[in-house]
């Protein structure tokens, strides 16, 4: 594991899920850990369970809310010192036909996945330009970002947003030695009472996982470790996906002919 002994790392939607493993491993790396999200009781449970050390700071913050983002960015900087790994990584997804969608599920989908990994990520390019230090930022796309599903318009075409938004970033940043990357979950076993997913779902997910589980938390989480970490730093505006295999192909087809 790479040591992150004296570095701060912010991470937003960090309570619980993704970004509470991606959380909890820099903690355990020795790093200094911002955890942000909207929820003020799961972000209490989360610093439980990191321990409550002088190493864990918590802010509630509404990523939609430029302000709140500064404010997060100030508070978790006076509190643990510079950001120089930022994790945009805060983000919904419910489940809605098109023509049954509102527009307001959409904005709030739009908002959340997509202004809010900008805001975020343009709150932490600020900081690590003006110091001239590097850094690293990771946003969290989806498989979803390149292979679409029923119910999921809004969804996949926020986190197709993140990926471009992603690329940019990291061509704008590059001079400044900030490294931007992005990594694209599959389907991650997750207990989300604001977006459940059935059984079903599920099942037919897994079934056409190449390496036949789902996914963790804490495989995100290594993902995420070693693009922070120096092993990773010719690698900028790069979309790793982490999903078992899912993304490969067709996975649910047989062989054309004999089996090897």
């Amino acid at each position: 594991m790479p040591d992150f002994t004296g570095q701060v790392v912010l991470v937003t939607g960090a309570a619980a899920g993704i970004g509470f493993g991606i959380a909890q491993a820099f903690h355990d790396a020795g790093a200094r850990v911002a955890l942000a999200d909207l929820n003020d009781r799961a972000l209490a449970a989360a610093a439980e369970k990191l321990g409550r050390s002088s190493r864990v700071f918590t802010h509630p913050v509404d990523v939609r809310d430029a302000a709140a983002i500064d404010k997060l960015f100030r508070a978790a900087e006076s509190a643990l010192g510079p950001v120089g790994i930022a994790v945009a990584n805060a983000g919904i997804y419910p489940n809605s036909a098109v023509v049954e969608m509102t527009v307001e599920e959409w904005d709030r989908v739009m908002e959340t996945n997509l202004r809010g990994v900008f805001l975020t990520c343009q709150a932490a390019a600020r900081g690590m330009v003006a110091r001239g230090r590097g850094g690293k930022i990771i946003t969290l796309a989806s498989g979803a970002a390149t292979s679409g599903r029923k119910g999921a318009a809004h969804y996949c075409a926020s986190k197709a947003g993140v990926v471009m938004f992603t690329k940019v970033l990291a061509m704008e940043l590059g001079a400044h030695h900030v490294n931007v990357n992005c990594i694209a979950p599959g389907l991650v076993t997750v207990n989300s009472a604001l977006s459940p997913i059935s059984e079903e779902y599920v099942a037919s997910l897994v079934g056409n996982i190449p390496w036949g589980r789902a996914g963790t938390p804490g495989d995100i989480a290594r993902a995420a470790l070693f693009l922070a970490s120096p092993d990773a730093d010719f690698i900028t505006g790069d979309v790793m996906s982490v999903d078992g295999g899912s993304s490969t192909g067709r996975t649910y087809l047989p062989y054309s002919g004999r089996t090897p």
